[in-house]
């Protein structure tokens, strides 16, 4: 245990073995004043303020902080604080379904909170993660998760590609989920294998901001890249009570698939009729497109369908099929492991987690082997052209050419040089529209 006496709400901090700073009590989004009611002339008496340590009012007590060690638990950590054995026993067992404690891990912040008087613990306080932080009180034994106070700002970006969209983009801060929603988003009308330099891209979002850090992303708010000098635009707009991207004709960019069953990747061979097998050392056609990926890294229905296959043959590992309506099958080949749930007669929703990438069966190396059926018959996936959704309609075309001309204007203003810039939120792009 790594740990630092603050005393009796002294308002200063110490966080960690590794860093150290101090926050001021106006500074500090968990330390809040608050003047009480004085009983004597206002004007003769200065008033006492409390002060408050998530959401707790820590006036007069004394507080430390620090980061849990290696192999430590709730034990180990509240047992220099006098708390008895059966205490720390029978709020363990308590909070199993708030936070299972022996899930307390080295390097997370904790603060234990104790009366001024007395040397045991009367609050433990635990963050599991930056955003949330779990309370015990160890002499009501309540016990309760809460979340840290947030701030939204809106980020734009744009650049060029110079090596890849996921290197160009993350060179450029974005997160690695806001590109896997950008490369989705146009998957169906870029070839992000073949991108050139000088293709740009530029893309809106939000980020969730804790303590200065960011700790989350939203939806993509608005998007556009340019591949090969021809432009493509991703503009949200409600229809039929639901949002949903489209270009700038007004075609919906969502499609009954997605672009490809793993989030941004490698394709490391593709649908050919006559490749040579690097197992069977032999030519035969190879009907689906391999995807190379870590073992373990997430695999995706393309579409809403229901199993009709999952299990193991040595030739294809473990695997899943997929039927998506009666023109359309898809199959996924070489899974380390199928997913938890996923059966024959399971009903799948674009998108859900299937399995999980492998080297099963005849494989060299890790990688996903998808293959696609249309009419029965085995296609080449990367060549299918699959209808988009509902367009514009006519009734409300007028309401999105509106909407196209503050989306384009916004787009045209970012630059695709710096880092991009943080704005206040606009209320008109506000609606998350993410796929």
């Amino acid at each position: 245990m790594k740990k630092k006496w603050i005393g009796a709400a002294s308002l200063i901090l110490t966080l960690g073995a590794a860093a150290l700073f101090q926050i001021s009590p106006l500074s500090s989004n968990f330390f809040t004043s608050q003047t009480e009611e004085s009983s004597t002339d206002s004007l003769l008496v200065q008033p006492k303020k409390s002060v408050f340590l998530y959401g707790i009012d820590v006036t007069g007590l004394n507080i430390v902080e620090g980061t849990v060690s290696k192999n430590e638990t709730l034990a180990t950590l509240l047992s220099p604080f006098n708390v008895p054995y059966q205490i720390i026993d029978e709020i363990a067992k308590k909070s199993k379904d708030i936070f299972d404690v022996r899930w307390i891990a080295a390097n997370k912040k904790f603060t234990v909170i104790t009366p001024k008087d007395s040397s045991q613990a009367q609050f433990f306080i635990y963050e599991p993660n930056p955003a949330e932080y779990v309370v015990f009180n160890l002499d009501s034994m309540e016990i309760y998760k809460a979340e840290k106070p947030a701030e939204y700002r809106t980020r734009e970006v744009g650049g060029m590609i110079q090596r890849s969209l996921y290197q160009d983009m993350d060179d450029k801060g974005v997160s690695v989920q806001i590109i896997n929603k950008f490369a989705d988003l146009f998957g169906w009308s870029v070839d992000f294998q073949s991108l050139q330099k000088g293709d740009v891209f530029k893309v809106v979002y939000q980020e969730k901001v804790i303590d200065n850090t960011v700790v989350g992303v939203s939806g993509i708010q608005l998007a556009f890249f340019e591949h090969k000098g021809k432009p493509y635009h991703a503009i949200p707009f409600e229809q039929n009570g639901e949002t949903n991207f489209f270009d700038q004709d007004g075609n919906s960019l969502k499609k009954a698939f997605l672009r490809d069953p793993l989030e941004y990747t490698r394709i490391s061979s593709r649908y050919n009729l006559n490749r040579y097998h690097p197992v069977q050392k032999r030519y035969k056609p190879h009907l689906g497109t391999d995807y190379a990926a870590r073992t373990g890294t997430e695999i995706r229905s393309v579409g809403d369908g229901t199993v009709v296959e999952a299990k193991y043959t040595s030739a294809n590992g473990n695997y899943v099929k997929i039927k998506h309506n009666g023109t359309y099958t898809t199959q996924y080949l070489h899974m380390s492991k199928i997913g938890k749930g996923i059966k024959p007669g399971t009903r799948v929703s674009q998108g859900q987690v299937i399995g999980y990438v492998g080297s099963t069966g005849l494989a060299t190396g890790p990688h996903l082997c998808f293959r696609f059926w249309k009419n029965g018959k085995q296609e080449d996936w990367l060549k299918e052209e699959i209808p988009p959704s509902e367009p514009i309609s006519k009734g409300n075309l007028a309401a999105f050419n509106s909407k196209k001309e503050e989306v384009l204007k916004l787009l045209a203003s970012i630059s695709t040089s710096g880092e991009g810039k943080l704005l206040a939120d606009k209320s008109s792009f506000s609606l998350e529209a993410s796929q």
